[in-house]
Parts: C-alpha cells; sequence; structure tokens
C-alpha cells in the first residue's frame, strides 16, 4: 500500500525526504499500520468501514487540511455517497465559525484548575443538527460531535462524553478505537503538514506564533456558551443512564498547576483487567510490565492500534542512532501537551527533558509560563523548537516554511527537524487519547 503521509505530504518515493523517514523506519512503518489497524482493519462490525472514513474526512475537514479531506472524503464516497456530502456540509457549518475567530487557531478549552483560569479560551462547539442524524445515525453523529471535541477541545474532555457515547450505542472497546482513531488523524495530517513545509523551505523570515488561541470574538460568545450549557446538560443525562460504565471520581486530587513529575492517571471507562488480557492484548503492549497500566489496558481493547502506536512512540522518541537529542525531542513533546492543556503528559515528558537536559528550572519556566512567541529560552536551538512545536500544536497548524528556516538556522539538520515534526506530532496523538479517556491525579509521596 501507498504510504500515506508521504501521499499527503506530496512526497515521491525515493525522494531524499523519504530517505530521511527510513532513518525512522519503525515510526513510518507503523505510522502505515495505524492507518490499516484504524481506517482499514481486516473486521469493522461495531465501527463500519463507512464510519471510520466519516469520521476522518470530518476531522482532516476541521484540522484544515484540503489534500487528507479529499482523501478520505473519496474513501468514503466509495462507501455512501450521500454521507460523503453530509460530512461536506457538516464542515460547510462548522469551519465558518472557526473562521470567526481571530487567527482561526485552536486549541480551545476549559481547565478544571482555578489556578489556570486566565488560560481558558472559548471555542466553537458542535451539535449535529436533526438533518445530519436522518442521513448519518444517532451513533456516527455522536461520534463526529466527540472528534469536533477531540479536534477542537480536547482540554474540556470530561466522563460526560463517555456517558454520551455510550448512549448512542457505542460500546467500550469501539470508543477506544474511535479516539485512537481522531487522535492518530491529529498526528498522520500534522507530520504531513510539517513534511510539506520542508519540501517548499527556505522561505521568509519566520511569522510569529500566538502564545495562546483567542477567544471567541464578543458577538458569538454567548451563542457559543449557550451550546456548551446545553452540552453538559445533554452529557449529564446520559451518565445517570449508563450507571457505573462511566466512573467519574468525586474524590479525585486533581492537579492544579503544571508540574514535573509526581502526577498519575486513572479511565473513565473501564481497562481490560489484567487477568482477563488475551495473549494478541499481551503482545500489543510490547513491554510486560505494562500490563500493570491501566491506561497501556483501556488501549488493549485495540491491540492492532495500540502495538502499531507503541512501535511508532518508542522509534521517535529512543532511537538515537543519529538525529535530534533525547532533551529536545523531549522538549518538542512537552511544547504539545503544555498547548494542548495535558497535565499528565506535560509531567512526563518535562520531567524527562530536564533529565536529559538538566535545566530543571528552564523547563519549569516553561510550563509556568505557557509556550509564548517569539521563545525566548537562551537556547537557540530550544527556542526554535518551542516555536517549531507550537506552531505545529495549533489547530489548524501554524508551521510552514518559515519554521524550517529558524530550524535550519539554529543549527539543525533536515534529519533533526524530521524528528522535531514527528516528536510534536505524535505527541498530538497522545494528549487526545490522555485526554477524551480519563484524568490525571496528584500521587501520594512515595507512591
Amino acid at each position: 500500500m501507498t504510504d500515506i503521509i508521504n501521499t499527503l505530504a506530496g512526497i515521491a518515493a525515493q525522494d531524499p525526504l523519504d530517505a530521511l523517514r527510513d532513518h525512522r523506519a519503525q515510526a513510518k512503518e507503523n505510522a502505515q499500520l495505524s492507518f490499516e489497524a484504524l481506517l482499514e482493519p481486516a473486521e469493522a462490525e461495531e465501527f463500519s468501514q463507512r464510519d471510520r472514513y466519516a469520521v476522518a474526512a470530518f476531522t482532516a475537514g476541521l484540522l484544515g487540511s484540503p489534500a487528507a479531506e479529499e482523501f478520505y472524503r473519496d474513501l468514503l464516497r466509495d462507501e455512501d455517497e450521500v454521507a460523503s456530502w453530509a460530512i461536506a456540509e457538516l464542515l460547510d457549518e462548522a469551519l465558518p465559525e472557526l473562521d470567526s475567530r481571530a487567527s482561526g487557531h485552536g486549541p480551545y478549552g476549559i481547565f478544571e484548575s482555578a489556578a489556570l483560569a486566565d488560560e481558558n479560551v472559548i471555542g466553537p462547539w458542535l451539535s449535529v443538527e436533526k438533518k445530519s442524524i436522518e442521513v448519518l445515525g444517532p451513533q456516527l453523529a455522536a461520534g463526529l460531535e466527540f472528534a469536533h471535541l477531540l479536534v477542537l477541545h480536547p482540554r474540556d474532555s470530561r466522563p460526560e462524553h463517555m456517558a454520551l457515547l455510550l448512549d448512542a450505542g457505542w460500546d467500550e472497546d469501539s470508543i477506544v478505537t474511535l479516539a485512537q482513531l481522531v487522535s492518530f488523524l491529529n498526528f498522520q495530517i500534522r507530520i504531513s503538514t510539517g513534511l510539506t513545509a520542508l519540501v517548499h523551505a527556505p522561505a521568509a523570515a519566520l511569522a510569529p506564533v500566538a502564545d495562546e488561541p483567542p477567544e471567541a470574538v464578543d458577538d458569538d460568545g454567548e451563542a457559543t456558551s449557550a451550546r456548551e450549557s446545553a452540552a453538559s446538560s445533554k452529557g449529564s443525562e446520559a451518565l445517570s443512564r449508563v450507571g457505573d460504565r462511566v466512573s467519574s471520581y468525586s474524590d479525585l486530587k486533581r492537579p492544579s498547576l503544571f508540574q514535573q513529575s509526581g502526577l498519575g492517571w486513572v479511565p473513565w471507562i473501564a481497562p481490560v483487567a489484567e487477568a482477563e488480557l488475551t495473549d494478541v492484548q499481551r503482545e500489543a503492549l510490547i513491554e510486560a510490565g505494562r500490563a500493570k497500566n491501566p491506561y497501556f489496558r483501556l488501549l488493549a481493547r485495540d491491540p492492532a492500534a495500540l502495538r502499531a502506536r507503541t512501535l511508532t512512540d518508542l522509534d521517535i522518541f529512543f532511537n538515537t542512532t543519529d538525529g535530534l537529542g533525547r532533551a529536545e525531542r523531549e522538549l518538542a513533546a512537552t511544547v504539545a501537551s503544555r498547548l494542548n492543556g495535558c497535565l499528565f503528559c506535560a509531567s512526563i515528558h518535562s520531567d524527562r527533558a530536564t533529565e536529559e537536559s538538566g535545566r530543571r528550572d528552564l523547563v519549569q519556566s516553561l510550563l509556568d509560563s505557557g509556550i509564548h512567541t517569539p521563545p525566548n529560552l537562551g537556547d537557540a536551538v530550544w527556542d526554535a523548537v518551542v516555536d517549531a512545536s507550537a506552531a505545529l500544536t495549533l489547530t489548524p497548524q501554524a508551521f510552514g516554511p518559515a519554521h524550517v528556516t529558524a530550524l535550519r538556522e539554529a543549527g539543525l539538520e533536515d534529519a533533526d527537524i524530521v524528528d522535531v515534526l514527528n516528536c510534536a506530532a505524535f505527541f498530538n496523538w497522545a494528549n487526545r487519547l490522555m485526554l477524551s479517556l480519563g484524568e490525571p491525579e496528584v500521587l501520594a509521596p512515595g507512591k
């Protein structure tokens, strides 16, 4: 099968940039296997082929990728042409509201912690209308609302969103696959965006990246809040109907600020019990110790997707035969996590950035103050990596050829830049899984 990321980026086989991607051959191969596991599995009974393509086309449209939207709409058109037009109409309704923002960039969202309230950003919400539900069906409609949440509002995810999916007919296994699919597309489309920019560099001077996405404009802020309130009410009702299939942890000790280390994570829907893991699921974990981890046991509900994702992750971050240093890879992961609002991922990867670099205070300053433009960490490479990672994480992406120029001017080779792109893009996958399926907790000392 043709490599989909190369196709979306306009990279031909045997192109020099394709050869650079081969420096992370496992990541390249398993990104493709992720596409096959999530978009074209051997069996797709609970989550149909049509619905997978529909979610993909809708997600690509929200991410501002015409090439990916057309690619996935073509696949959907072969399955159900009427559904393809329904997705196009939904995007026609959703995208003008996004364009009404000052810059059109997310991620949007409200932090649960009052200490982070200054970083709350109002953004558009989607409620699929009756006419679209009649064409697409209530289950897919709920899946599209969830995709909109993950693309634009990842940090707004709550247990109620799991309940809404269960209430619409999704089961726990298919919810995990849906979350994986949308999150994977956030990686696939971002890496193709970055590689496209690498193809077209050099370019003009670097354009500034917004410190954080803008608030909704005043004239529609009230309507946005009303839709958010209505969605919250629906979620509360669904939560009461699904009972103990969703856990909401009323007594959980939640973190109030971004911090290095010291956080755990709890799932909202049940992971596979350790004793009940099948041989296929255990193999998909790659590392046997992950069977103790509820996050990986939850993702084991779709073992093919988990295996491909894990091997992609390991090659991107731990293959150090050449390329970008480990500290800078963890820095890119930290930036994406900080901007998306994933306190858990930011805690893990900021701690690793400190461990690899010895720059604890510098890393902590990034967590404390957020992503600033231009960054001023006192290190040309770190500043360029922060700026590039933030630009790739904005939704839709702001990364372009000028960012490639800045990375080169900081002394990075193109193979290093591919590593930056891989790391930042991958954490737009990881953050959305962590945020949509559970939440962080502050660990007791010694735990």
